[in-house]
């Protein structure tokens, strides 16, 4: 019974400016795995229209927003020689998946959402049918290229699992046509059931304005983020104004119950220095915020100040960045159009040959 090639993909919307919380909680978990996988990374820009265009912005938002993106991933350390960078919208064969997994996927596997319902709000009636589409265009972006792993955050957990359930289906629906065409990947069925990673070293940073809710793009307020594009003296202004109590450290985690705006710092600085919370709390445990926030600034700047240096560096030559997606897009081409083909031929397409 053969195996299928390990292979990961993962992408981010170019909806607005990544953040810390998209470095920690994927990007250094994305260059890591270069080391170790067959890595795929693609800004998502279809997916980015699924909502309004005050959400995404229109035409020349998107594509500025593409650009940086693909900045952020290059500039955080992912090598465009190593892995495949490339903007979704370039390879037509996900728009094709995603017909023929339309037609697998049940409404009953839809409707049950739960990211759906968030971003709809209460005037779902209004709602494009993209937004609610999302999930089986995403699971056409893992499987056209029979991903066999995808870092995803909590939020995304069960649309990677209807992207499993839509595999299931497929491969079952069209089993007799898969064995019939010895495609290679014997009993397991034409796609794999692709399997979560956990994200990065810390995959929940929190607001900087209240430590009860996830650092966001969408949060009106630029204090409650660090933008991967903040230059140093912003960084630093950022992490001093950031909500604190008026308690000391705890020496030990268990003191950081109930002081959600000190477990998100802690979690910030262990996340950034490679460290664990308790090693940061025997450090700097017993100690006051103030002090604490000095440290986290040098580290802070130091560790993304050169980030935001790079992607100005990159973003002056847009063709540079658009030669880059273009390369990535005809790599992952390669892939995904025999794979596309042999869900046509499964299917029952008549295609040019």
């Amino acid at each position: 019974m053969a195996a299928f090639h390990q292979r990961v993909f993962s992408g981010m919307q170019p909806t607005s400016t990544l953040h810390l919380g998209n470095y920690l909680g994927a990007l250094i978990n994305w260059v890591a795995m270069q080391k170790t996988h067959e890595c795929i990374y693609c800004v998502v820009d279809m997916h980015a229209i699924t909502q309004g265009l005050d959400v995404w912005g229109g035409p020349a938002e998107l594509t500025r927003a593409t650009r940086e993106v693909a900045a952020a991933y290059i500039a955080a350390g992912v090598d465009p020689k190593a892995s495949i960078i490339f903007n979704q919208s370039q390879v037509h064969q996900h728009a094709e998946l995603a017909w023929v997994f339309n037609t697998v996927a049940r409404l009953g596997w839809l409707n049950r959402m739960t990211q759906f319902k968030e971003k709809a709000g209460k005037d779902r009636e209004n709602a494009s049918v993209g937004l609610y589409d999302y999930p089986v265009l995403m699971a056409a972006d893992i499987l056209l290229y029979k991903a066999t792993h995808v870092p995803v955050g909590e939020d995304q957990k069960q649309h990677l699992e209807l992207a499993r359930d839509i595999a299931q289906k497929f491969n079952n629906d069209f089993g007799d046509q898969v064995a019939a065409r010895a495609l290679g990947t014997g009993d397991l069925g034409f796609f794999p059931l692709p399997e979560p990673m956990i994200q990065g070293p810390a995959p929940r940073v929190m607001s900087l304005r209240d430590g009860t809710k996830k650092m966001s793009k969408s949060d009106p307020s630029d204090y409650s983020r660090i933008n991967l594009t903040d230059d140093a003296e912003t960084i630093a202004q950022k992490v001093r104004k950031a909500k604190t109590d008026p308690e000391a450290l705890p020496s030990e985690e268990k003191g950081l119950e109930g002081r959600p705006e000190a477990e998100n710092l802690v979690g910030i600085y262990a996340g950034l220095s490679g460290a664990t919370k308790a090693e940061v709390l025997s450090q700097f445990g017993g100690g006051q915020f103030s002090g604490f926030k000095g440290a986290l600034v040098d580290l802070a700047v130091a560790k993304l100040s050169p980030i935001a240096e790079e992607m100005r560096r990159l973003l002056a030559d847009v063709s540079h960045i658009d030669a880059i997606l273009a390369e990535g897009a005809g790599r992952a081409e390669e892939i995904a159009a025999p794979i596309m083909n042999d869900v046509k031929d499964i299917v029952g397409f008549v295609r040019r040959r």
